[in-house]
C-alpha cells in the first residue's frame, strides 16, 4: 500500500511514468496499473492471514495504558494485570513474560515521545487537525456516553463534527469520509493525536492501522502526528472539541438515528463560525471559503469503510466480537467459517464464498449483547407500539405477562414497554421480566415504573436503579420514529 501511495503521489506532483518506474523499481505497466485503480476499499479476504497474537491486541493494551495516564497512579495497570485482563476478558493465550516485555516497550516509547520536542506550525488553507471528545446523548431513550469527532480548520477556525459510538478505526474513517462528502473535497493535510483508530508514533516512524492506511491512500491527503497528550500542540482542535460539546450537546440531545443526526451536524457546526476570526480580523466564514478552495477533489468512488475478518460460528450459528457481542447468522450456518465486516455502525456477515448472510447494528460497551436478544427491539417498540403483535419482545415474554399486555390500550402498552426498557437497561432482560411478572401477579398491573423497578432490584440483587425518562425525540430525529398509520 505504501508503494501505491508513493506512485500516486509522484504522479500528482507531475512525474512521468518512466521516472516513477525507475524511482520505485517497478515496470511501467505496473505504474499504470496502480494509477488506474479507482477504489482502494478493503475486500473480503480470500485467504486467512496469520498475525502475531499479541500484535492483534496491542491497540487494546495501548488504550488501557492511555487511560492510566489520567488515573490515580496507585490504580494503574501493572503488566500482570494487563495479562490477566487479556486472558479473562478477551481469551488471549499468551505468556506473562511476553506481555511484560510489550508493556515495558510501550511505556518506554511514551516516555521518549513525551520528552521530544514539537513544532510551532503555521496553518495554511486546507490543513486540518483531528481529535475526539466525549459527550452524553439520550440515544433512543437511554443516556449513553458517545464520542464526537472534530475536524478543525485552524486557518479559518471552523470545526466540523460527527457523532460516533467509539474511537476505533472504523469510526474514525467513517467520520472523515462523511465530512469529506459534505465538503465536496479532501483536506491537503491532517494532523492527528496519538489515536488508536489512526496509528501511533514509534522509534522507527509511524505505525498506521491497516484500515486507515488504505483510507489515506485512497483519498491522497498527507498526515502527521503530534506528540501524544500534550494539549498545547493541538490547542486549536482541543478548544474546538470543547466548543462543539458546549454549543451543540448542551442540553443533552435526543438521538434516534445517528446517521440522520450526523447529516445535519456540519451545518450546525458551520453556523457557530459566523463571527470574526480571533487573530486575523476577518470573518471566519470567508476564511473557510479559502479552506474549501484549497481542498483536493474527491476520488471517483467513495471508500467503503470496513474491516473484514474470518471467524467461525458457534453451535448456535453466532459469531462473537470483542468477547461479549454476539451476532446471529442462522442455525444453518452453525459451526461454519464466515466473513465478518466491521463498520462504524453495523456488522455485515458473508459466507465463505462472499454471499451475503445478515446485517446487524454494531454493539459497543462492556455489557454483553446478542442480536437475537429481544431487548434490542425494545427501544424501537417504545416508539412504535403498533408493532407489538408481531414483535420478538412479545414472543419472549411469559404467557401471563404477554396476555395482560395484549389487552391493554396503546397508552398503557407504551408505558409498560418503557418501564420494561428502563428495567432492562439497568438490570438485564431476565430480571426486568421477572420484576414485571412479580408486580402483575401481586397487583394485577405492570405499568407502574417505580414499583416494577423496585421488583427488578430485588430480582437482580441491585441496590438502586435509576429510571430513564421516556423517549424524547427531538426535531432532528422525529421522522425516524413515526408510528405506522
Amino acid at each position: 500500500m505504501s508503494r501505491i501511495n508513493s506512485i500516486r503521489r509522484r504522479r500528482r506532483e507531475g512525474e512521468s511514468i518512466a521516472s516513477i518506474a525507475r524511482a520505485e523499481g517497478v515496470s511501467e505497466p505496473t505504474v499504470r496499473k496502480y494509477l488506474k485503480v479507482d477504489d482502494l476499499s478493503a475486500r473480503p479476504p480470500v485467504r486467512k492471514g496469520r498475525a502475531s497474537m499479541l500484535d492483534e491486541w496491542t491497540p487494546v493494551i495501548e488504550q488501557w495504558l492511555a487511560e492510566d495516564r489520567v488515573t490515580w497512579r496507585k490504580q494503574r495497570h501493572t503488566a500482570t494485570r494487563v495479562w490477566e485482563r487479556l486472558r479473562d476478558e478477551h481469551g488471549v493465550k499468551v505468556s506473562l513474560s511476553t506481555v511484560t516485555r510489550k508493556v515495558a516497550q510501550l511505556k518506554r516509547e511514551f516516555a521518549f515521545e513525551r520528552e521530544s520536542g514539537f513544532l510551532d506550525l503555521v496553518w495554511h488553507p486546507g490543513e486540518c487537525q483531528a481529535d475526539f471528545g466525549e459527550v452524553d446523548v439520550r440515544y433512543r431513550g437511554s443516556v449513553t456516553r458517545m464520542r464526537h469527532f472534530v475536524l478543525d480548520f485552524p486557518y479559518s477556525n471552523i470545526g466540523l463534527s460527527q457523532l460516533m459510538p467509539a474511537e476505533n478505526a472504523e469510526c474514525t474513517c467513517q467520520a472523515l469520509s462523511d465530512i469529506f462528502e459534505w465538503l465536496g473535497g479532501v483536506p491537503v493535510r491532517i494532523v492527528y493525536d496519538n489515536a488508536a483508530g489512526v496509528g501511533r508514533k514509534r522509534f522507527d516512524g509511524i505505525r498506521l492501522t491497516r484500515l486507515f492506511q488504505a483510507f489515506q491512500t485512497h483519498y491522497g491527503f498527507e498526515y502527521s502526528f503530534c506528540n501524544p497528550y500534550p494539549g498545547h500542540e493541538k490547542g486549536g482542535v482541543e478548544a474546538r472539541v470543547g466548543a462543539v460539546r458546549r454549543k451543540l450537546f448542551v442540553p443533552v440531545p435526543s438521538v434516534w438515528n445517528i446517521e440522520s443526526f450526523n447529516e445535519r451536524l456540519p451545518e450546525r457546526c458551520l453556523a457557530l463560525g459566523d463571527r470574526e476570526h480571533y487573530r486575523k480580523g476577518e470573518g471566519q466564514a470567508g476564511l473557510f471559503e479559502d479552506d474549501r478552495k484549497a481542498l483536493m477533489p474527491l476520488p471517483s468512488k467513495r471508500f467503503d469503510v470496513v474491516t473484514w475478518k474470518r471467524l467461525k460460528t458457534d453451535k448456535y450459528g453466532q459469531v462473537t466480537l470483542q468477547g461479549r457481542h454476539r451476532y446471529s447468522t442462522g442455525p444453518e450456518h452453525a459451526g461454519r467459517e464466515v466473513i465478518v465486516g466491521l463498520r462504524a455502525l453495523g456488522i455485515e456477515i458473508l459466507d465463505a464464498k462472499g454471499a451475503h448472510i445478515a446485517t446487524h447494528p454494531r454493539a459497543y460497551g462492556d455489557k454483553p449483547t446478542s442480536s437475537d436478544d429481544p431487548s434490542r427491539q425494545l427501544e424501537l417498540l417504545c416508539a412504535k407500539p403498533n408493532a407489538w403483535a408481531n414483535s420478538r419482545v412479545r414472543e419472549a415474554l411469559p404467557d401471563p405477562l404477554r396476555e395482560w399486555l395484549d389487552v391493554q390500550d396503546k397508552d398503557t402498552l407504551r408505558e409498560s414497554l418503557r418501564t420494561l426498557k428502563a428495567a432492562d437497561h439497568e438490570s438485564g432482560w431476565e430480571h426486568a421480566v421477572a420484576g414485571m411478572l412479580e408486580i402483575l401477579e401481586s397487583t394485577g398491573g405492570a405499568d407502574r415504573p417505580g414499583v416494577c423497578l423496585a421488583a427488578c432490584r430485588r430480582a437482580g440483587g441491585i441496590e438502586s436503579i435509576a429510571y430513564d425518562d421516556p423517549v424524547d425525540l427531538n426535531e432532528y430525529d422525529i421522522a425516524f420514529a413515526k408510528e405506522p398509520s
